[in-house]
């Protein structure tokens, strides 16, 4: 019975998500979901920032700088990760930045364009205006491109939701059949204690304790099939 109970917790490791030293949980899926949201917030707020900068804001053009910074910084961790988060780690997250879709380099030439326009603002030069018209036609793709690496984030964590459910009711199924094969056990120790009268007094307690041992591992199994459909 252990070594049942043993070879399912093997099991149950093997499908666990690991990339470099980060543990993926369901945790990580939604530090990745906040994170790749907020990208969409803060290329909102570089574009209108740096519009309004031209219009007399002071500090206009210090806030699109700090929400660029910040937009940097979360690109680079959403792709290439760190000592929290795992970067690109599973396929259909590597088609949207690395393949056809080709988000990273979008991406990285957006963030090169809001320094190009945000230089020229400061400075003023004559290419501002025409770097903030171009900055502004990429607002709405890059807000749709943002969006669509933001729904496969929430995909994905869709699914190693389901997984996890599936390898928790297994792991319960697996514990409910070796308290079945206990009871079994403690029944025949049992009559086995009691065809052997007083000598066998001892045991028979032990195989009691058993089974109010077993009867708890399925009060328990109860509990944790029923909070994992809550």
């Amino acid at each position: 019975m252990l070594a049942e109970l043993k070879h399912n917790q093997i099991g149950q490791d093997n499908h666990k998500i690991k990339t470099g030293n980060v543990v993926i949980t369901s945790e990580t899926f939604g530090a990745l979901i906040n994170l790749a949201g907020r990208q969409r917030m803060l290329s909102q707020r570089i574009v209108l920032n740096a519009v309004l900068s031209t219009m007399g804001h002071e500090t206009a053009l210090e806030t699109a700088r700090e929400a660029l910074a910040l937009f940097r910084v979360s690109h680079a961790a959403l792709v290439h990760g760190n000592s929290e988060l795992p970067g690109v780690f599973f396929e259909n997250l590597r088609l949207v930045y690395f393949g056809e879709v080709e988000g990273d380099r979008k991406i990285l030439e957006f963030i090169n364009l809001v320094e190009q326009a945000l230089s020229a603002c400061e400075f003023g030069y004559r290419t501002a205006t025409g770097l903030l018209s171009e900055l502004g036609q990429q607002a709405t793709p890059i807000v749709t491109l943002l969006n669509r690496i933001t729904v496969v984030y929430e995909g994905e964590s869709k699914h190693h939701a389901q997984i996890q459910r599936k390898q928790h009711h297994e792991l319960m199924s697996n514990i409910q059949n070796i308290a079945k094969q206990a009871r079994i056990v403690s029944v025949n120790a049992q009559i086995v204690a009691a065809r052997a009268g007083e000598v066998g007094r001892e045991f028979a307690v032990v195989a009691g304790e058993l089974t109010n041992i077993t009867a708890k591992i399925d009060d328990l199994v109860r509990v944790a099939l029923g909070n994992s459909l809550v």
